[in-house]
């Protein structure tokens, strides 16, 4: 067929023979995959109508539903470049993804249109702004209602780009991780083969849609088993416990599993159909490992990926999965823990783990700096996560290189809350850091030094609600006489965590 190494081809041609078959069962419809593939087409269509041609980014900023996840696969279908992006990001946010990404097409959920700025940088680039609704419609829908239908997918090679996914670092600008089909494609295949997905599963999925976990990771094994998706547009404990009853694979992040384990409907009758749950996008506690064993029966597959590589490293589907550790490499995969030369250090000996396989990204997008900075050697990629290996090959993380914060399984970059803190009136400088909660793993805490008058969560408000998402905001917020420092000047961010920790 047609569409030679698009990855949307390859969705495809494992849903062709079952175009009956249940594919998203979501609140107000049931799709088919036949269904979910007509939708596909007539999107597609209707991305080339607004002026995306193949290599475009085409930047999506909408809430979940079965619509985007038709608007993603379309994208890859008309050989644009998906750029999902989160619905809670602010207009301020939006603002630097578009000039960054330099989309042809943006599809948001904004009924009202763009803010004059954002219409400024449209006219400037010839850009279409389309909107897209939770409930399936807008703009964009009603042009690919007239648009015309694009049957066959275009055609791709191997390394041309199929999506760019944005992460951040320690500059606090994110950065596209920008990924190839055959990046998307290795993956999925191998994720499918290590986990054993069959034409039986039934996936509960509860995730987002605009990163790794959810989109891809979520989405490619089961699309390629054409089985059905339980389409949750928010996680709810109970409901999703329901859906157990009639499922078998469910993935999520350690938040999710503890409040399943807080219901007290999580028991292993209620689990019994269930054959794998995975965790990943934050570091799962021994304790939440044990209590949910204790509570469902079943024992959490634990695996690490990041935007830049896709999921490389995997617990086992057969045989002991230990409490704390990442497993093993994927099928294509190779990994290794190295020093700060690069060079690689005995077993269980800690240091960086670096990752290099097909699915790695190409480039970050428009750095060529940081995209060098990034690879070493054969390109081989340093993630900046600290772990070590054991004899048999099996890696334990230990802790990031970075600063960088999960919370409730989102990536949080101290640099960047810092840049909008520090243009506060009153605040002289400001250190972000993390302090563990029970509940979303880590927290987001401020330290401040102001001129004047201590400053409160309610006085950064007004400025944190323009520039940040939600999640990004600090819950607490505390103002010292300075921040201390080594005798080279860098903020010491350890002595803070460990002076903050136990406050509540």
């Amino acid at each position: 067929m047609s569409g030679r190494a698009n990855f949307g081809a390859a969705l495809w041609a494992a849903a062709q023979p079952h175009p009956d078959r249940t594919f998203l069962i979501d609140d107000q419809r049931v799709w088919t995959y036949g269904e979910f593939f007509a939708t596909v087409r007539r999107f597609a269509g209707a991305l080339q109508a607004a002026g995306a041609n193949p290599g475009d980014r085409v930047t999506v900023h909408v809430e979940k539903s079965p619509e985007a996840v038709a608007l993603y696969v379309a994208c890859l279908w008309a050989g644009t470049v998906h750029v999902p992006l989160n619905p809670r990001f602010t207009n301020v946010e939006l603002e630097y993804y578009v000039n960054d990404a330099d989309p042809r097409v943006v599809v948001t959920a904004e009924p009202t249109g763009p803010p004059p700025d954002q219409t400024r940088l449209m006219a400037e680039r010839s850009r279409h702004w389309l909107t897209l609704q939770a409930d399936g419609t807008g703009s964009f829908t009603e042009l690919a209602k007239t648009a015309r239908i694009l049957d066959a997918p275009v055609e791709r090679d191997d390394n041309d780009l199929a999506a760019i996914l944005y992460t951040s670092g320690t500059t606090g600008k994110p950065k596209g991780a920008a990924l190839s089909h055959r990046s998307l494609g290795q993956n999925a295949e191998a994720l499918h083969q290590t986990w054993q997905f069959d034409e039986h599963d039934q996936l509960v999925h509860v995730l987002p849609i605009f990163h790794v976990h959810g989109l891809f990771v979520a989405l490619h094994t089961a699309m390629l088993s054409a089985i059905p998706v339980r389409f949750h547009r928010s996680f709810d404990p109970e409901r999703t416990i329901t859906d157990f009853a009639t499922s078998t694979v469910f993935m999520g992040v350690p938040t999710h599993y503890k409040r399943l384990s807080d219901s007290p409907a999580l028991t292993p009758a209620a689990c019994a159909p269930m054959r794998l749950f995975t965790s990943g996008s934050a570091p799962l506690s021994k304790t939440e490992f044990v209590r949910f064993s204790d509570r469902s029966g079943h024992q959490i597959c634990e695996r690490y990926g990041m935007s830049e590589t896709g999921i490389t490293l995997s617990n086992p589907y057969r045989g002991d999965r230990q409490p704390g550790t990442v497993g093993f490499p994927l099928a294509g995969v190779e990994a290794m823990i190295v020093d700060e030369a690069h060079r690689e250090v005995e077993r269980t000996t800690v240091g960086v783990v670096a990752i290099r396989s097909d699915q790695t990204m190409l480039e970050y997008w428009g750095r060529p700096d940081e995209t060098a900075a990034s690879f070493f050697g054969d390109r081989w990629f340093l993630t900046g996560d600290v772990g070590w290996m054991d004899a048999q090959g099996r890696v334990t993380l230990q802790g990031r290189a970075s600063d960088m914060i999960i919370s409730g399984g989102e990536n949080v970059y101290p640099k960047e809350i810092e840049m909008v803190l520090d243009q506060i009136e009153g605040v002289v400088e400001s250190a972000v850091i993390a302090i563990a909660d029970q509940d979303l793993g880590e927290q987001v805490v401020a330290v401040l030094v102001c001129d004047g008058k201590p400053l409160t969560l309610t006085d950064l408000q007004p400025v944190l609600q323009e520039n940040l998402a939600r999640f990004k905001h600090p819950r607490q917020v505390f103002c010292v006489p300075e921040l201390p420092r080594n005798a080279m000047g860098k903020v010491q961010k350890n002595q803070l965590r460990d002076r903050y920790q136990s406050v509540r």
